[in-house]
């Protein structure tokens, strides 16, 4: 179905035209890629464009470049499908793992996101879904390489690395340690290095400098908190109460990463990883600045992930909720999309404020497991210090 979609939808025009340029920079050489393009993006994606930039350029491949582009992100929705369904089978039933993976299969908010945008959050979520996976089963080696893949790919995958910080706070062994540094820089070389020679040694910070400072504004089209306020594309600077935009946007980001620290300590358990994943996504891109429209897309999978562990199906209805307001975000945008942002009415109003009520109807379910002692399933039942 998506491969047959996805070359009668031309795709978000500036972000495919965007993509085909880099795909055809990258695989006329690939090692001065950032010497000879404009790309904010960190390197690991550009391996795949590399690809995508050789197959377009055979000269019977090259009337499919539009659906070679979006190709890598159908692929990964089929995959992260197929990785959620392998999941639940240690845990639920056939019934139960094959109803998980059709809901995401045939979810509107992913189907639109790869097949008819043309975007490439469902390439980071597979990577983020897997690693969140890996760590959960105290594989923390491998989840490491796939978290700084994650972090080369898109800056948020930075969102992600607290909860692999709680796991090594939680597990207290040097070695871990020593097994994450070494995993991690190894990782972040053999990426890094094909793109550095001849570059400034600070190259890869200023990139990452400039994209994370290209969109200074309360809310980049993201239907959060701030976008309810009416400060969607309002400057990042201007104040609300006290403080600036930016600096209560850090501030939410540090409460939710300690209400994260807090819930994973009350565990105990390598399997709240993927409810932490869940927290960090869902509560940066609700309360923090400069987020985009796409942003929480990986809440949906995550969601479906943390049922599986804890099995308690309130999570499904957390992954419902936010495929909801995910597609609808999403289709908002791609379809109409206007210059200076999303004009601040009804269907902005309303889904802003869903996902704030997601949020709150998240920390609950946190909240039932890590103080009320919740039982789903047989998951080692939280203690309270």
């Amino acid at each position: 179905m998506r491969i047959a979609a996805a070359p009668w939808i031309p795709g978000h025009p500036f972000d495919i035209n965007l993509f085909k340029s880099w795909a055809i920079s990258a695989a006329n050489n690939l090692t001065g890629f950032y010497s000879i393009s404009s790309s904010d993006y960190p390197p690991f994606y550009i391996y795949i464009l590399y690809m995508v930039g050789k197959l377009a350029s055979v000269s019977t491949m090259s009337h499919y470049f539009t659906l070679l582009i979006k190709l890598p992100s159908i692929l990964a929705d089929v995959a992260t499908a197929y990785l959620l369904y392998k999941v639940a089978r240690k845990y639920v039933s056939f019934e139960m793992s094959l109803m998980i993976a059709a809901f995401y299969t045939f979810n509107p908010a992913i189907f639109i996101n790869s097949t008819f945008w043309g975007q490439v959050d469902s390439f980071f979520t597979l990577i983020v879904v897997a690693a969140i996976h890996l760590l959960s089963q105290n594989r923390m080696g491998w989840s490491t390489v796939l978290l700084a893949a994650a972090v080369l790919m898109k800056p948020q995958g930075i969102i992600y690395l607290p909860v692999l910080m709680f796991e090594l706070f939680r597990v207290k062994r040097l070695k871990s340690w020593f097994i994450v540094a070494v995993s991690g820089w190894v990782t972040a070389l053999l990426i890094v290095a094909p793109f550095s020679f001849g570059q400034d040694p600070m190259w890869l910070f200023k990139l990452y400098s400039r994209t994370l400072n290209e969109y200074p504004y309360a809310s980049v089209n993201a239907f959060n908190f701030f976008s309810l306020l009416g400060a969607n594309y309002k400057q990042d600077t201007s104040k609300l109460l006290l403080f600036s935009y930016h600096t209560w946007g850090m501030l939410f980001i540090v409460i939710v990463t300690l209400f994260s620290w807090w819930m994973y300590r009350k565990g105990r358990n390598g399997k709240f990883a993927s409810v932490a994943a869940l927290v960090q996504i869902a509560g940066v891109f609700t309360f923090s600045s400069s987020m985009h429209e796409r942003y929480l897309f990986p809440a949906a999978a995550l969601a479906l992930l943390a049922y599986t562990y804890l099995q308690d199906k309130r999570l499904l209805w957390l992954s419902a909720g936010f495929s909801l307001t995910i597609f609808i975000n999403t289709y908002s945008i791609f379809y109409n999309s206007v210059n200076g942002g999303a004009p601040y009415n009804f269907t902005l109003f309303m889904t802003s404020l869903l996902n704030v009520l997601l949020c709150v109807f998240l920390a609950k379910v946190v909240w039932d497991h890590c103080f009320l002692k919740v039982r789903h399933g047989g998951v080692q039942d939280c203690a309270v210090d």
